[in-house]
């Protein structure tokens, strides 16, 4: 277990700094920087501004120096578009709020996701199971801008249940939550279903059965648990992608998240914002990742971690 862990930690390590160095090179070969925009600065003042962000060095030596940054003092530098702040403020600000909402979606999804997914996988062939396929169907289907913007007109405009903007109360999350977790629910359903009845048709569940145990028994402690592996694949990525925010889903609610910062610093040739942003995301995803292979071993104990 232990070399285990410190192979995937090596590996994990150089997926970040691929990241980072492919980041840092392509954003500085994107046309234009970020002191250009449509009224022209004088030449002595964006020349200034390059000389107090570094720009005016060589390529090279702008990457030694940001990578070392990074590494030995996990500063992510400062943001080339807030005056005053770091990249350090910036993903400290706006990644709770991300994190608050992610973390609601993906509850929701987890939660109605493999309740469908079980309860078509018990009823194949029925009106249960055509019923939460439907459902499924539609949320791989719509994109979340549209299914957030048909819930903002219909729950909050006509029928005033929830509002359409805001972050302060419970009550402002179902919304977004509902958007931004609706594809992973969906896609849990259609894949709780199919692990389950693959599962269900396995031997040792036949046995279980001939064993005079219980119909649920049988399904709850044995099949659904075996059933949940697929979906443990899927959170690593899943949790990475939702926590760190949603550009969408936070501009149409008004939620100050991680997503939106992300894009606008690319629309603002903010690199050290951008590189930040993205070393953070890169960072979560990979021990998103390396838990999730954990925990494969207390789902299904048949299964060995290789050293």
């Amino acid at each position: 277990m232990f070399k285990y862990i410190l192979k995937r930690l090596f590996s994990s390590v150089i997926t970040i700094w691929v990241v980072i160095t492919l980041t840092f090179f392509l954003m500085h070969k994107i046309p234009g920087g970020p002191f250009d925009s449509e009224k022209k600065l004088p030449d002595q003042i964006k020349a200034n501004l390059e000389l107090k962000f570094g720009l005016n060095k060589p390529l090279g030596e702008q990457y030694t120096t940001y990578l070392k940054n990074v590494v030995f003092h996990g500063d992510l530098g400062p943001s080339m578009r807030y005056e005053g702040k770091s990249v350090n403020d910036v993903i400290t600000y706006s990644f709770p709020a991300s994190a608050k909402l992610g973390l609601c979606a993906i509850g929701f999804a987890l939660i109605v996701g493999t309740y469908m997914g079980t309860t078509a996988a018990l009823h194949q062939g029925k009106w249960q199971d055509n019923l939460c396929m439907i459902i499924a169907t539609l949320g791989v289907t719509v994109p979340s801008f549209v299914m957030a913007t048909f819930f903002i007109y219909f729950f909050a405009v006509k029928l005033g249940w929830f509002p359409a903007v805001g972050f302060d109360e419970p009550k402002n999350l179902v919304l977004p939550s509902v958007a931004l977790g609706g594809y992973a629910m969906a896609f849990i359903a259609r894949l709780s279903r199919s692990s389950l009845l693959e599962v269900i048709r396995q031997d040792y569940i036949k046995v279980a059965k001939a064993k005079g145990l219980s119909k649920a028994k049988v399904i709850y402690k044995h099949a659904l648990k075996n059933s949940l592996i697929p979906i443990v694949t899927y959170l690593g990525p899943l949790l990475a992608g939702i926590l760190t925010g949603s550009f969408v889903i936070e501009t149409l609610f008004g939620i100050p998240g991680l997503g939106r910062e992300f894009v606008q610093s690319i629309g603002n040739r903010d690199y050290t914002t951008t590189l930040g942003v993205t070393i953070f995301f890169s960072t979560f995803l990979v021990l998103c990742n390396l838990i999730v292979d954990l925990l494969y071993v207390i789902i299904d104990p048949r299964i060995k971690l290789e050293s």
